[in-house]
């Protein structure tokens, strides 16, 4: 009996909960939320009179209002108030709306309280208020059910006080209301003021976790899509993943619903042959986010041998098919069992794959203008791709299974109906199904001779003067059956028709005497012997070069040139590299240099051969040749050029002067080789100002490949890169930017050599610059710009391994030749650009060093009268008088905003500098201070309570 009255007591108590102690209660996370405010409503039900309840409740929340932090306690607090709020809401029913329209804003009058304190308080000074305004607001909105009903009249107010939250300073305050207006936007209405605050924000505020939260809570559509898609390629990480993820989770799902979720449908909207990447990158995100058991199997339409039949195949419906199998592929042990159902054995599906790509007709060239008939063979192309591409998840590890395939992907390169396209991928294939290099070699030897030397048939040609016979026999028939056809014509003409009926009966005998002759002289010549024909012809030699530099590119790069590879460079390689196709050319210089990589002794016999072919070629093979050469020297680095004899690099040397290369290439090459390097950097800097943007694009990246390697340092080349990445030319040149704008960051931070360079090439680009004629596009560039980066690329901070502080750094020495441009010409407007740099510089605390710049800079300030300079020179000599402290470091993102663009987007995230190591505090401890900073309102509440 004591415990049902205890049990009862606490029931009564729980029923007539005070709002003090559900406040202190909500604070707890382990108090369970729905059973306060079913305890808080039963007391308010009761209420006759609401307004005091009103009024304490709203008093009590208020102390949660003015917390910033996002404490624990605060936010189980606001949860709870947003859930009691809402519990009043009963959904609208179908019927009688519109007689409950004039009591629907007395039907929650709690709700319609919290709004309006709410709204009024918007406007408060202090900014912690305004964000759990906003909070709560959007908590409220989003608590309330689906269809959900608010008074027109509110619903306005909060749609404006909103938009004025989402201009508000804070940014934290900013996302609230940006959140809050999520269920107050119209899609369809291209007014819609949320909609176009949205738009405003995505475009130009500056935090980008506002942006995101735009992001997560904008609607697609024509509207917004185009600003959604922009937000892929926002400089911060969050922003952009969020958008995908956005695309991903949300309007995928919208379109499928749009087309009844047909997904075939959605592809072919696509354009899967043009974008076929994108289809692929597509579905890969619908299979992320959908459940394996709920993956569609129904499209492929499989049969019984779990292959699609031919009449079937589409080309969305086989690029759905390997898109399902390559994801399930990628799901390990998990995806096999649902991967044996979409695929048949190797052996038969290889068997289906063959007789596909055997039915692809072959065009000549006069059916290559109807355009009906070349559409239909690239159809049939790309769906051999997709087919080729599931070779790939095939369960190859059945001995019996794997070598069929392997058999038949040989027939279908030899075969000559193989469309070209399916070449390279063909031979990718059949390479990965091969364990071992040297089995590779002797495949693709054999393939290749089978393409280059088939097996025909030589017939027996006829005697001589028997075959002269029919001829002259055969050429006097064709005389007369010419005769009798004009004298047939003259007969119609002269109305004379029954000469003409003989004459037509004489023109049929004619004939069929001709057609005689004919068929005698075929069935005379009989076969004697089969035999190989060397074929010569442009395509053959494409193909086998083609099906050779994709066994160069798998090959292991230790892997040695052996006879066999020697012999199909010595009788195929070489001699098509003198072929009058240019892509012929291509690819057989693709294959020299790929062939170089292998032997040390083939790039000594070739380089120059290579050098002469990237200047004197048509630009697509100039570009292959250059890069042939970048990898030679990357491999094997500059002392390639000393076992040259002179003479044979002498074709390849300028015909100006190169004075201003002397002495910048340093490190590993001995002198002997100096005039040979200078050679090849003087050709790859003229590449630098060619009119072809892929040549110069490419010689950019070389030289960034080998100055960060090491392979050479030269200031004045790092300069060229440094006014090239500048120079507006080059603007739209998308793959050069990011190029050099990656290689700046990471080779200044590798080392301090780097970084002495850098220091070294900042006066002559500054020179450079700032003498510019008006006429140069160089003239548009911002000095002060390009200043602060090389600045931030040599601060001392930066280097991944730092060294002692103590020691004389890179800035140092950039201090005393900045002192000295300014003493140079004290006049020269650009002394404050001098004296800004050296307000900004990171020096070292050696005291003899700063002893000596002070030194400089006070005979700075008894030379140059310009007072802006003066003003910044003298506060400079005040710190290094009065302290050695080093000044504040910024990071490098503060540069530009295509920097940081640039440098987010291609990061690797290799060459992080450590972190600086810090002693970590025991569990224990961390437990303790963080109980210590844990926010607890109840002692604000009870003060409260104390002192009235």
């Amino acid at each position: 009996i004591f415990i049902f009255l205890v049990q009862r007591h606490r029931m009564t108590a729980d029923s007539e909960l005070e709002i003090k102690e559900a406040f202190q209660r909500a604070q707890k996370g382990h108090n369970n939320k729905a059973k306060l405010v079913a305890s808080l409503q039963n007391r308010y039900n009761k209420l006759e009179d609401k307004t005091l309840f009103h009024e304490e409740f709203v008093h009590y929340l208020k102390y949660a209002m003015i917390v910033y932090k996002r404490e624990p306690a605060v936010e189980n607090v606001i949860e709870f108030v947003s859930r009691f709020a809402t519990s009043f809401q009963t959904p609208p029913t179908e019927g009688g709306e519109e007689e409950e329209d004039d009591e629907e804003e007395d039907e929650n009058p709690f709700l319609n309280y919290i709004f309006n304190f709410l709204l009024e308080s918007h406007k408060a000074n202090s900014h912690a208020v305004r964000f759990r305004v906003c909070q709560l607001i959007n908590k409220l909105l989003g608590s309330m059910a689906e269809n959900a009903q608010i008074d027109d009249d509110l619903f306005d107010r909060i749609h404006q006080t909103m938009l004025v939250r989402v201009t508000d300073k804070f940014p934290n305050v900013r996302i609230q209301a940006a959140l809050a207006m999520a269920r107050l936007q119209d899609p369809q209405n291209h007014d819609c003021p949320t909609v176009k605050a949205y738009l405003l924000i995505l475009e130009n505020d500056s935090n980008p976790e506002v942006r995101r939260a735009v992001l997560s809570c904008i609607a697609p559509s024509s509207i917004t899509l185009p600003k959604i898609l922009k937000r892929t390629r926002d400089v911060k990480e969050s922003t952009y993943t969020h958008s995908k993820l956005v695309v991903c989770v949300r309007l995928l799902p919208a379109w499928l619903r749009l087309l009844q979720e047909d997904i075939l449908d959605l592809l072919h909207r696509l354009d899967v042959e043009n974008c076929a990447q994108t289809a692929l990158d597509m579905l890969s995100a619908l299979f992320t986010h959908t459940p394996q058991d709920q993956l569609l199997t129904d499209p492929l339409q499989l049969d019984n041998r779990r292959l699609i039949p031919g009449d079937c195949l589409s080309c969305e419906r086989v690029l759905y098919w390997r898109a399902l199998c390559e994801f399930m592929k990628t799901k390990g042990d998990d995806g096999e069992e649902m991967l044996d159902q979409l695929l048949p054995e190797a052996a038969l599906f290889a068997e289906y794959l063959y007789g596909y790509v055997k039915a692809v007709p072959l065009l000549s060239e006069e059916q290559r203008g109807d355009f009906a008939q070349l559409e239909l063979v690239m159809t049939k192309e790309f769906i051999s791709q997709q087919l080729i591409h599931l070779i790939g998840c095939l369960d190859t590890n059945e001995e019996g299974g794997r070598k069929r395939v392997v058999v038949v992907l040989q027939e279908m390169l030899v075969l000559p109906q193989t469309p070209p396209s399916l070449v390279p991928l063909l031979t990718e294939k059949l390479l990965s199904l091969i364990p071992d290099d040297p089995r590779r070699i002797q495949t693709v030897a054999e393939v290749i001779s089978e393409v280059r030397e088939p097996i025909v048939t030589v017939s027996q040609p006829l005697d001589e003067k028997e075959k002269r016979k029919k001829q002259v026999k055969l050429a006097e028939v064709k005389v007369r059956v010419l005769e009798a056809k004009q004298a047939l014509d003259d007969c119609i003409s002269n109305q004379e028709f029954s000469k003409a009926a003989e004459l037509k009966e004489s023109i049929t005998d004619l004939e069929n005497l001709r057609n005689n002759i004919l068929q005698e002289e075929a069935a005379e010549t009989q076969p004697e012997d089969e035999t190989r024909v060397e074929k010569t012809d442009p395509e053959t030699l494409l193909r086998c070069l083609t099906i050779c530099s994709e066994l160069l590119k798998q090959m292991n790069i230790k892997t040695r040139i052996g006879p066999t590879l020697s012999a199909i460079l010595s009788s195929l390689i070489l001699p098509s590299v003198a072929n009058a196709q240019p892509a012929v050319r291509n690819m057989a210089v693709m294959c020299l240099g790929t062939c170089a990589l292998h032997s040390k002794d083939l790039a000594n016999t070739h380089l120059v051969l290579l050098l002469q072919i990237a200047q004197l070629d048509e630009a697509k093979i100039r570009i292959s040749a250059l890069r042939a050469v970048i990898d030679l020297l990357l491999l094997y680095g500059f002392t390639l050029l000393a076992e040259q004899p002179s003479s044979a690099l002498k074709e390849t040397q300028p015909s100006h002067s190169l004075d201003h290369q002397e002495g910048e290439e340093k490190g590993e090459e001995p002198d002997e080789g100096n005039n040979s390097t200078q050679s090849i950097l003087m050709m790859m800097s003229e590449f630098l100002d060619s009119e072809v943007p892929e040549l110069r694009t490419e010689t950019a990246e070389g030289l960034a490949k080998l100055m960060y390697c090491g392979r050479i340092s030269s200031a004045k080349l790092l300069s060229r890169l440094v006014l090239l990445w500048y120079n507006p030319v080059t603007e739209d040149d998308t793959r050069l930017r990011h190029c050099l704008g990656v290689f700046f960051q990471l080779y200044a931070r590798e080392s301090r050599s780097h970084q002495e360079c850098v220091e070294e090439c900042f006066v002559p680009t500054l020179r450079t610059l700032l003498n510019a004629p008006a006429t140069s596009p160089l003239a548009e560039v911002d000095v002060t710009n390009v200043a602060e980066l090389l600045v931030e690329l040599t601060r001392p901070s930066a280097l991944i391994n730092r060294a002692d502080t103590q020691e004389v750094c890179v800035h140092d020495y950039l201090a005393v030749r900045v002192c000295g441009e300014i003493l140079s010409d004290p006049s020269a407007p650009e002394v404050r650009l001098y004296a800004k740099i050296l307000s900004n510089l990171e020096l070292s605390s050696d005291v003899n060093t700063r002893r000596d710049l002070v030194t400089l800079l006070q005979q700075i300030t008894q030379e140059v009268k310009d007072r802006i300079c003066l003003r910044a020179v003298a506060k400079l000599i005040g710190q290094l008088q009065d302290s050695n402290d080093q000044p504040d470091l910024t990071g490098l993102e503060y540069i530009l905003g295509s920097v940081s663009e640039i440098f987010h987007l291609y990061y690797d995230g290799e060459n992080v500098p450590d972190s600086v190591p810090v002693t970590r505090p025991t569990r224990r401890s961390k437990a303790a201070a963080l109980e210590k900073t844990r926010l607890d309102l109840s002692a604000l509440i009870n003060q409260e309570a104390n002192t009235s």
